[in-house]
């Protein structure tokens, strides 16, 4: 399926690995122009070179921490007019809620709620303005089923998906959709590495963690990042106009629901 998007420009943020990277290599494969943003200035730009090699897409780079006013500036001063937003970032760290202070909580909300809710407020107008527009958070499965250790993670996700639910009824009329992608079980940097502090507090291995966790889930198996960017591409195409303020959850099943 031709998914309309070709010659558009993209901003896909924490791109370098994981998710974000299967995001912006998904569109890169549909003729979207990058920009692409990751902490880390030597993988980001390997895996710029890597998408270019594999897509002939034009990708820019733009380094910095996108929590962070600098950050987002960055990669605003490299695509200050999207059409495509993919938000994305690292989530804070587990722990028990007892042990969190403030700070802990302000910098969680910086990651994962209000750096996303700046991208939008940079980036919206100018996408009623040309009447399209495709936002997509990249949040967690958490959002719908939480998980007690990743409370900070929980907390600051609902609110940014709290926030989106009433802004998406908004803009749906000129033709711009932001919708959320909730993450279950994928196989990524984070995910192998909760599963090593597990295994290290109850003193077990790392890799029987996640051959378990792969068989709990319905589909016997994690999801990949390539699956994940493809239902990222299709969220931020011409056909998906009609998709508003939704939250996808791409988990393998592993939600027990009728709705």
């Amino acid at each position: 399926m031709d998914l309309g998007i070709a010659g558009r420009k993209a901003i896909v943020c924490a791109a370098s690995k994981g998710l974000g990277k299967g995001c912006a290599s998904s569109l890169a494969r549909e003729g979207v122009e990058l920009t692409i943003s990751a902490r880390t200035v030597e993988t980001l730009e390997a895996t710029a070179e890597e998408i270019r090699a594999a897509t002939g897409a034009t990708v820019h780079t733009a380094p910095g921490d996108i929590s962070t006013p600098e950050g987002r500036a960055a990669v605003l001063a490299k695509c200050p007019q999207p059409d495509i937003l993919v938000n994305n970032n690292g989530g804070p760290p587990p722990g028990d809620f007892r042990d969190w202070q403030r700070e802990d909580w302000i910098k969680a909300l910086d990651g994962n709620m209000l750096a996303a809710i700046e991208l939008i407020k940079a980036t919206v107008d100018g996408m009623i303005e040309r009447r399209w527009g495709r936002i997509v958070n990249v949040t967690s499965g958490a959002v719908r089923s939480p998980i007690p250790i990743l409370g900070l993670s929980n907390g600051a996700r609902a609110g940014l998906t709290g926030f989106c639910a009433g802004l998406s009824r908004q803009t749906a009329a000129h033709n711009v959709t932001i919708n959320n992608i909730l993450p279950g079980p994928f196989d990524t940097d984070r995910l192998r590495g909760n599963l090593a502090k597990m295994a290290e507090r109850a003193g077990g291995s790392a890799d029987e963690l996640y051959q378990q966790r792969c068989q709990q889930n319905p589909s016997k198996r994690v999801g990949t990042a390539e699956e994940f960017g493809e239902a990222c591409a299709f969220l931020c195409s011409d056909q998906a106009g009609f998709i508003v303020g939704q939250n996808l959850l791409l988990d393998g099943g592993e939600f027990n629901s009728t709705m």
